[in-house]
């Protein structure tokens, strides 16, 4: 069957379209909806918002009977409410233990001042992953029909992402003139102190200071010796252990000292592997591999290395992300792809737009699953498995929107077959 993709801003792919006759079937078997114990549910902005919406109407709500505590994190309401929004979804998802959330605007100085915010507000993934903790897992979902860049790549590979700390809660700032930069810790009591000189500038330049926690990272391993025996994949950590000896080496030695205390036995009895390796051997051998393992990455280097690896496997828009948090009972699931702001342009001036839902449909699915594990609900852990085949069925058949199209047939093959159907 050709490829074909849905370009209506009212209908969002034909993905919508298979998984509501397939559902519509089995609805009428059915005498009432699915009960579902309490999910958060966490609104964002722009394009993604509106996908949220549909996906809601169609494919949740008419079949689930779910208890949803909803909190608006647009943009604007997060500016009113001084952000304090996002805190209060936050404590709701560690108090019924899974969230859902529509992707969210973090906006610059420059976004800020178009949107006439008070204050430039900070990332809320941020926000909600430092009170949450935990570690993010983002994954591809495989269709066998979309190419992957790498050839050789015939199984998922998981980036689990520390997402605390580091670069996301740097403090760095402009040096003005000739001095020297100094780094120092003293302890509480004052018994203790540290001070190293880091550079003597003579003129002008930047300076940058990044931190960790040992809790933190102990947390990291956990979770990523947990989440690689859920899914019997092997695990890798990667770091720069042989350039920041003291930073990056801690997180080595505290990864290997859990690993032999708690998980060796079951790691050797599941028949999966352990290993850390630096960054640069870990992107050589990823290239190289077929997949199927679980790649544990610091905070920014598992944000980059997921978008590779995802767009590497067809598209963002065509992956998960789960946020495991450390007392493995809590998550929070979101779509990978950010508002899709170019998309909510055209939308909003009623032109015609082909915006990739299987993210967000997985967002829903990953919670659900979760809910349905906790809660021991196996007609909801059958739903949510189903709606994800629809999804996977629908563009193995053919369906599918222009990003996956793009990767199939090519950009040029695409904009003439636009072009084609615009004259018909």
């Amino acid at each position: 069957m050709q490829s074909e993709f849905c370009m209506s801003p009212h209908d969002f792919g034909s993905n919508f379209k298979i998984a509501r006759n397939l559902f519509s079937k089995k609805k009428s078997k059915m005498d009432t909806k699915i009960s579902v114990g309490p999910v958060v549910e966490i609104l964002g902005d722009e394009m993604a918002r509106v996908i949220w919406a549909s996906i809601k109407e169609k494919l949740i709500l008419p079949y689930l009977d779910i208890k949803l505590y909803t909190y608006d994190l647009a943009v604007e309401n997060r500016d009113k409410t001084d952000d304090k929004i996002t805190i209060e979804a936050a404590k709701a998802i560690k108090k019924y233990c899974v969230g859902i959330k529509c992707s969210t605007i973090t906006p610059d100085k420059k976004r800020g001042q178009e949107l006439k915010l008070k204050k430039t507000l900070r990332s809320p993934n941020s926000t909600i992953r430092n009170m949450l903790g935990g570690t993010l897992f983002r994954e591809p979902i495989i269709c066998t029909n979309i190419p992957r860049l790498i050839s050789g790549w015939k199984k998922p590979i998981v980036i689990g992402r520390h997402a605390n700390a580091d670069e996301y809660d740097a403090t760095e700032f402009l040096i003005p003139d000739e001095g020297t930069l100094t780094l120092s810790f003293v302890s509480s009591d004052e018994t203790e102190a540290i001070e190293h000189v880091i550079h003597k500038f003579e003129g002008p330049g930047v300076a940058l200071g990044t931190y960790n926690t040992e809790e933190s990272i102990i947390g990291f391993a956990h979770c990523s010796f947990r989440y690689a025996l859920l899914r019997n994949m092997p695990l890798f950590l990667s770091t720069r252990g042989d350039l920041l000896k003291n930073y990056d080496g801690r997180f080595r030695d505290i990864f290997e000292e859990i690993y032999i205390k708690h998980y060796k036995h079951d790691f050797e009895a599941a028949k999966i592997s352990y290993e850390h390796r630096t960054h640069n051997e870990m992107m050589a051998y990823a290239m190289k591999s077929v997949g199927g393992f679980v790649w544990a990455s610091q905070n920014y280097e598992g944000d980059v290395h997921s978008h590779i690896i995802n767009q590497g496997f067809g598209s963002v828009a065509l992956s998960t992300s789960v946020l495991l948090c450390h007392d493995g009972k809590t998550i929070q699931t979101e779509a990978n792809h950010g508002t899709v702001p170019r998309h909510y342009r055209l939308y909003q001036q009623g032109k015609e737009t082909s915006t990739n839902p299987i993210g967000t449909i997985f967002a829903w699915t990953r919670g659900l699953l979760h809910r349905a594990k906790l809660d021991k609900n196996n007609q909801l852990k059958k739903f949510a498995e189903t709606l994800e085949k629809v999804c996977i069925n629908t563009v193995e058949s053919g369906y599918m929107t222009k990003d996956l199209a793009i990767c199939q047939m090519g950009i040029t093959n695409v904009a003439l077959r636009i072009e084609k159907a615009k004259r018909n």
